[in-house]
Order: C-alpha cells, then structure tokens, then sequence
C-alpha cells in the first residue's frame, strides 16, 4: 500500500495528459460549472478564429483551451497517483480456491463463487479467499500486501482480533473462516474503488465553496455581458464610435479571467489529495465528508493504553511490607512470575534479577504448580510443594483488593501500611500488584505504563488549534487521574464502559461539537458508528471496521492525531487556494480593462484616454495585455499543481493564526504575483514579436 511517487513522475504524467483530453467531454465539464464556463468560452473563441483567422485570436483560443486542460490534468495527476495504487492492489488479487465447509464436508470451490455467510477453511500458506471473521483457531497472517507491513499478525477467533481480509496469508496453524462480503463489495475492492476516485463524493464544505464560486462566476457573467450595451452607450457619449473592443474573444477573455478558475480547476485536485494522504499513511476512509469532518474535530477521545501510553506496564519497584525484607519480596515475586508470560510478569523476574541478582529458578525442578490470572480472582501465583529442608508454601500476585480478600480468608492480617502503599501508587499513576506467601502480606510491586515521548507536545499542539483531548481508560479514577496529568490531556473518563463512550460522544454533539474516536472491538461499535469520524483498527473485529467511517490499516491508535492534522492540512489548503485565486483577479483588471477601453474619451485618434492610467504595469498594447492576462490565468494553474497535491505545510496553530497568515501570504501574495507574473509575460510576448 506505501506507494511514494512524485507529481513529476514520467509514470503518472503521460496517463495524466491523456485523460486531460478525455474529460474535454462535455458531461464532465458540466460537473464543474467554473471551468464549464471557461470550456464554452473557448469553444466561442474557436468558431470566431473559424469565420475570421488572426494570429490574436488564435492565440486567445490556444490558450482558453489549455487553461481548460491543464485543469483537467490536475484532477488528472491527482487521480492518477491513486490508479497507481489501485494497480498495486489489483497484482494482489489472484485466482483464488477457497475450501468451503458445508454440512461438515468440505469442498474446493473458485472464490469467486462465495457468499456472504459461507464457512471456509484456511491452513498453512494458503490465501484467504475472501472478507471474513475467524470463529474457529488462531494463525499468524502475513497482511503485507494491504499494509505494506512485513511482520505477521495474530488472527484468532472470540476476540478483538479476528478481521481477517481476502488477499493475505496464512502463515501458521489453522483457522476457520465466516464469509462477512459479497463478492465485488470486498476490503480491497472498496480500497480500488477509493483511491481511483470512482466513490468520492464532494465534501458539504466543498459543495458550499463551489456554490459561491458559481454565484462569483455569475455574477461576472452579468457583468461582462452588460458591458457591450455600456460601451455602446459611453461611445455616443463621448462622440466616438467602434473605440471600445468588445469583440466576443476580448469579453470571453475577460470572463475567464475574472472568474475563480484558479480554485475552480484545482479544487477536485485538492479533494482526492487529502484521501490520497490517508492512503498513504495507510488509512482508509469510506468518503471524503470523514476526511473534512476529521479537520473540523473539536474532541478527540483517546484510548489509554497503546495511544497515550506504551500499553506494556513493566515493573519499576519492589516495596516491602514492614518486617519483610526487599530481597524477599523479590524473590518471591520472581518465583510467583516464572509461568506468566505476559509482558508484566516478564518484566517482575527481570527486575528481580537485575535488582537482587537472583537467578530464574526452574519450575519443573520446584515441581511447582502454576495458578494463572483469572477475571473472577483478579490473581496469579505458584503452589511449591514441600521438599527437603522447606515447607509447602503459596504465594500469590495480584489486585490489592483481591489480595486482602485472600489472605483474610486464610486468617491473615492486611497491613495498613500496605494499603497505604497501593493507595500512594495509584496516585502516582502506576499499577500496585500486591504479593502474599500464604497468609502473609508481603510487599507491593510497582507496575508503570509508561507515557509515550513527545505525546505530550502533541497534546499542547492539538490544544492550540481548539481540540480538546480525552483519554479513556478502565483503571480507578486514581490512576487515571495521574496519567492525564502526565500526559497533559484535558480530561479522562475511569472505568469507562462502552455505554460511558457512546454517552460521552452523544454529550459533546449535542454541545455543538464534532468528535473524533478509535476502537477496535465489537463493543467499541456503537461509538464509533456515533462519532464523526470513528477511526477502526484493521486488527479489530468486523463490527467495528463497518461501524468506523475510516480502517487504519496499521492499527496505531496514535494514527487519530496524524488524521486529524491531513483533516486540518486538507481545510487549510482549500482556504489557502481560494484566497489565492480570489486576490490575483485584481491584477487582470489592470491588464484587460486598460486594454478594451484605451481610446474612449482621447482627444484624438493618435492619444489615449484618461482610462489608460489604468495601465500601472505598463503593458506594451491592448492585444499583448489580453494575451498575458489569459497566459498568466492558465500557467498558474500548472504552477499551484504540486502545491494542491502536497498541501499547505501543517502547523498546530489556532483558526485565528491560520487565517492571518493565509491573508498576509495568499491574499497580499494573490495580488502582487500576477502584477509581476502578468508583466513578464507581455516582455516575452513583445520579445517574441507575438503581440
């Protein structure tokens, strides 16, 4: 899926500049009225060339008609760049066969004869045929051909990790596989179908901004079109007669020039572009309305583990019971973890060994039995049987709460200042794992989550533009609490249940706001069908990737944050352009209006007219000043191409910042570029003996 390619690229041009011919097609012109008014204007042009022949003329309407395509070549390269993807995806898909259970049997069928509910079957190096939900087994999946992605992931049925897609492949074991998609309504068809555009629809910002730019481009039409009946008139005025050329190239000339085509020929281009950054990043979204609402974002809810913090909690300290020596906790901390594989259990015997230099002991020698972690008893351990020289003993690891429970029920006694211990713990923002040998307390470990480097920042930077941060989490309000203050966000949600996030969510919109979410589980899919832009992890259930209106195909968590910033990027880009193209109109008035109305109200046929002063850039004739406002208006388009594509440089700043800075650089920038761009061009033309 990671597929770099510059705008630039030989590849992508040559398609490019073909298809910029096929959307000369009127049905496509339509879709864009700007430019469907530039594409009659030339054609205009062209029957007047036809009739009378003059080298003005012909190179007004040369220039018409690639001001038309070189907006065509824009949506063209940007259009292009996802074909080039879609391609990559297309080499994926091979004639696959699928082994399909029905009424225990199992049969070899096409995989293209599959049905949404059909159960296949999928063992070691075999292709999985088709969407699906494993309900039987775990395997290790090789899902680089969707996420560009080396490294297997587990796929295994009961949990929040059984989304397998049609394409990978089974690198392990065997698993069994529920249908979830019909044929042509795949993961990998609806990926093609975005990134070549054929599904995109315009965004409601995007259809308020080509509202205006049709109301601007009426407006100018009415008023180019009275101005014949005007110059008429001020010509019977003056006593003058044929001084005013209102020829119909001149008033298509004008036309072209006052309208918005500048944003109205790179705003299709600016669209595709945000989705092709998410693409890029791995990220899929259904629509462009999800890129849009993601830049518009007032409330991100973040997930706690794997987003704010590393999601491995790792032991940090041994604290002793009174009367209980360090080492002795240790100890036996180390030997209750010997068995516990997870992350948290490795790193008590680590710590142990480094901190005591104790030695892992053998549970098959200790002929030890291994007590596993259980949600009822909220605690692990190990049963040491007796033997030579030591008594049978039982230690046990776990919640404080169950712990105390415990070990009263053995006729123990809880220390208080192990319950102090916990507390202090907690409020740190670190997990206490309370240790007992038998009926004893003997200590506390201290397991940290440690909060991700630089997240912080990231959070102060989300704060600056308006976005606020919440992070959920299941721990106690306690540790929680400690978390949010490390990592800097603006409020957490504790013991969050699923019913919590969609209430939360429904809370924040009912307030006006927009919200932002990820999720990977069947729980999390209320919430994310709820939030305005629910991004699914593409290791998370099937319910969950269909609720979300965007699959992040690496499942990072912390993807959100870079969402949001694309979101924000794409907002920032078409207010950047459109401020651009609006400004640079005042230059051409300079240029054209000059030009048309020189000789009206001379004192005689060799002068000119009060009018001229209007001519501040000096430009050589009326015919060269047409000709370099009209060559200006079309290359510009060229010149914005890479900058519509790449976008403006993001940068966490406020919507105040951003639309000072979009007036100082675009606005002033819109008005003094075509002064020089415009004079240049007439010094060439004359140069060229052209005009």
């Amino acid at each position: 899926m990671k597929t770099k390619s510059s705008v630039f690229d030989p590849a992508l041009i040559r398609p490019a500049l073909l298809d910029s011919l096929r959307k000369l097609d009127p049905r496509v012109q339509w879709r864009n009225p700007v430019m469907f008014v530039v594409w009659l204007g030339s054609i205009a042009t062209t029957i007047v060339l036809l009739r009378e022949p003059s080298g003005f003329v012909f190179q007004l309407a040369l220039w018409l008609w690639f001001t038309v395509l070189f907006a065509n070549f824009a949506e063209a390269i940007a259009e292009g760049r996802g074909k080039a993807q879609a391609a990559a995806l297309r080499k994926m898909r091979t004639t696959t066969t699928a082994r399909r259970l029905r009424d225990g049997r199992e049969d070899k069928i096409a995989a293209g004869e599959l049905r949404k509910g059909d159960t296949v079957v999928c063992e070691v190096g075999e292709v999985i045929p088709a969407d699906g939900e494993v309900i039987e087994g775990i395997a290790s999946v090789d899902e680089s051909a969707i996420t560009g992605e080396s490294a297997p992931v587990i796929r295994e049925s009961g949990g929040d990790r059984s989304a397998v897609t049609g394409g990978t492949r089974v690198l392990s074991d065997r698993i069994v596989i529920r249908v979830t998609s019909e044929q042509g309504h795949t993961f990998i068809d609806r990926m093609i179908a975005l990134v070549e555009g054929a599904t995109r629809q315009k965004t409601p910002n995007e259809i308020a901004l080509g509202i205006l730019l049709v109301c601007l481009t009426a407006v100018f039409l009415l008023a180019v079109l009275t101005l014949p009946s005007f110059a008429h008139f001020a010509e019977a005025q003056a006593g003058q007669s044929g001084v005013v050329n209102v020829t119909l190239p001149v008033l298509v000339a004008l036309i072209v020039c006052l309208i918005p085509t500048t944003i109205g020929g790179l705003l299709s281009a600016i669209g595709i572009s945000g989705i092709d950054r998410l693409v890029r990043r791995n990220v899929l979204a259904t629509s462009g309305r999800s890129v849009e609402a993601a830049g518009d974002i007032d409330v991100l809810l973040l997930d706690k583990t794997g987003t704010i913090t590393m999601g491995n909690r790792m032991a940090v300290a041994f604290h002793p019971a009174p009367g209980v020596e360090e080492n002795d906790l240790a100890g036996a901390a180390q030997l209750a973890s010997l068995a516990d594989e997870t992350p948290e259990g490795r790193s008590v015997v680590v710590l142990a060994k480094e901190k005591f230099n104790l030695r892992a002991r053998d549970m098959h020698e200790l002929n030890a039995t291994f007590i596993p972690f259980t949600a009822q008893t909220r605690m692990s351990g190990v049963d040491v049987p007796a033997r030579e020289g030591q008594e049978a003993t039982s230690i046990r690891k776990g919640a404080a709460q169950a712990l105390e429970a415990h070990i009263k029920s053995l006729g123990g006694t809880y220390p208080p200042a192990v319950s102090k211990v916990v507390e202090e713990i907690s409020r740190r923002g670190a997990t206490p794992l309370v240790v007992a040998g038998d009926a004893q307390a003997l200590g506390v470990i201290e397991l940290k989550d440690v909060v991700k480097g630089g997240i912080k920042e990231r959070f102060a930077q989300l704060r600056k533009m308006g976005i606020r941060t919440v992070m959920i989490t299941g721990d106690n309000a306690l540790t929680a609490g400690a978390i949010a203050a490390e990592s800097g966000v603006d409020d957490f949600m504790a013991q969050a249940t699923p019913e919590d996030k969609l209430r939360r969510i429904r809370e924040e919109q009912a307030a006006g706001r927009l919200v932002a979410m990820t999720g990977d589980g069947t729980n999390d899919a209320p919430a994310l069908a709820q939030a305005d832009v629910g991004v699914a992890m593409n290791t998370g259930t099937q319910a969950a990737r269909e609720a979300g209106n965007m699959v992040d195909l690496d499942s990072n968590p912390t993807k959100l944050i870079e969402i949001v910033e694309i979101g924000k990027q794409l907002l920032m880009t078409r207010g950047a352009l459109t401020t651009f193209s609006i400004a640079n109109d005042v230059a051409k008035y300079f240029a054209i209006l000059p030009a048309m109305f020189l000789a009206l109200y001379a004192a005689s046929a060799s002068t000119t007219g009060p009018l001229s002063a209007m001519n501040v850039m000096h430009l050589h004739s009326p015919q060269s000043a047409i000709l370099s406002a009209v060559i200006f208006n079309a290359l510009i388009i060229v010149a914005l191409i890479p900058f519509a594509l790449a976008g403006v440089k993001y940068r966490a700043e406020g919507a105040a910042i951003v639309l000072r800075r979009n007036v100082l650089i675009y606005g002033i920038g819109g008005l003094i570029a075509p002064f020089v761009g415009i004079k240049l061009i007439d010094l060439i033309l004359v140069a060229l003996h052209l005009a």
